[in-house]
């Protein structure tokens, strides 16, 4: 047997695997934090990829927005902010023509102690800082993509001399990466803007870690060009939220080499599917609940075969974790209603309705949790098991005794590639 431990909340817990099916675990090419994050950050703004340095774009008497990630990320800001206004005070750019923009998309506002703790407490001291409200009636029109997506942005945003976006490059569900451009749509653009972006997630080609062809990024892309944005700063963190690398300059050049590096470190290269994949988010708090856990099974589908089962182990204290997740799940019985409704008025959360009950019809899922078996089974169509070795024995009598298993510790995370056609 093989013993391979699994994050679950805060503890873990021991999976029991027969040697002849285990194939391995695949768990992401973590790489270090840096010693010093803002040397890092100043390192990026001093060597800009593809333009100006900042202090050469902004003049004195400039007016600058910063759009900066909201209380839904856990991207950390507060690393980023400070030096951005230092290179504009270079520049001759007073702090009070600067704003901070907290880029809400739909969300909703980020509140006062939320906001100390994104950008810090000496951006709070030093400039204005507000929220994006989607429903603004003073959003600017800037035109329409060729995706036929019209483009409303923030006022404060687009009457700036000075554009800068700044964010974390990451893997994202529909968009394929999060950061660039997505500072822009959805960040501070319209519900009416967002809605239609986020309606092609239903495209084929909008998936995580795909960006050719993706009309969901594509549009994005196109957004952000209207806007006219002058400069971003991007950054790659780790699993402990410790800066890797700090890429600044052109909106998507800067990008795309905060994207290499995300391949670099969260794309993992499989031989093979397996009948079985044994996954964990990767514990507190990636599977406080079942909406955050989701990804995990989501990124596993890529390393099991179809007709194969995806054993989800996550403790799940707060149970379904998502008021529109629930809702469409009690609500919407098929793909096709929630394709329907996705069209009519996309709701953050309903997406992950859509990708369970699409992950039901590839895979059966077992899941290992704390949530009560009429939520799990009744409403979300899980199987389920109390501990992770009866998952696998009920997942062996699924597969059969001959089934191969890959284990993922930090699903979340990992994002198997098989290497050949299969």
């Amino acid at each position: 047997m093989v013993d391979v431990w699994l994050p679950y909340g805060k503890t873990e817990v021991c999976a029991r695997i027969p040697t002849r099916n285990f194939l391995g675990t695949i768990e992401p090419k973590e790489k270090r934090g840096v010693p010093d994050p803002r040397v890092e950050v100043e390192r990026a703004l001093r060597e800009p990829i593809g333009t100006k340095q900042l202090s050469e774009i902004a003049k004195p008497g400039d007016t600058v927005a910063i759009v900066v990630d909201d209380s839904t990320r856990v991207t950390p800001s507060y690393l980023m902010v400070p030096p951005l206004l230092d290179e504009l005070n270079k520049a001759g750019v007073k702090d009070e023509n600067v704003t901070v923009i907290f880029g809400c998309g739909t969300h909703r506002a980020v509140k006062p102690d939320e906001m100390k703790k994104l950008v810090g407490e000496e951006t709070l001291k030093r400039v204005r800082a507000v929220n994006h409200d989607c429903n603004a009636k003073d959003q600017v029109f800037l035109g329409k993509t060729s995706f036929g997506t019209k483009v409303y942005v923030n006022k404060v945003f687009t009457d700036a001399n000075v554009k800068i976006l700044a964010g974390d490059v990451d893997l994202h569900y529909y968009a394929g990466y999060g950061g660039g451009r997505k500072s822009v749509l959805p960040a501070v653009s319209s519900e009416e803007t967002i809605q239609h972006n986020h309606a092609m997630l239903l495209h084929p080609k909008s998936r995580t870690g795909v960006l050719a062809g993706n009309p969901v990024h594509e549009d994005m892309v196109e957004a952000a060009k209207l806007a006219k944005v002058d400069f971003i700063l991007n950054i790659v963190t780790n699993s402990k939220l410790e800066l890797v690398q700090a890429f600044a300059g052109d909106l998507e050049l800067a990008f795309y080499e905060g994207v290499k590096l995300v391949d670099e470190m969260y794309k993992v290269p499989i031989d093979r599917r397996a009948d079985i994949v044994v996954v964990s988010p990767g514990g507190h708090p990636l599977d406080i609940n079942l909406y955050q856990a989701y990804k995990g099974v989501d990124n596993a589908l890529e390393a099991v075969k179809r007709g194969g089962v995806i054993v989800l182990v996550a403790e799940c204290p707060e149970g379904h974790g998502h008021d529109v997740f629930h809702e469409w799940m009690t609500k919407l019985k098929d793909l096709k209603g929630m394709e329907k409704e996705i069209k009519k008025r996309f709701r953050m959360g309903g997406h992950k309705a859509y990708y369970l009950l699409k992950a039901l019809q590839k895979v059966k899922i077992i899941f290992v949790s704390v949530m009560p078996d009429y939520y799990a089974v009744n409403l979300f169509k899980l199987k389920t098991a109390r501990v992770v070795n009866d998952a696998l024995r009920d997942a062996f009598d699924i597969v059969g005794k001959n089934g191969k298993v890959w284990a993922m510790p930090f699903g979340n995370l990992t994002f198997p590639v098989v290497k050949k056609a299969e």
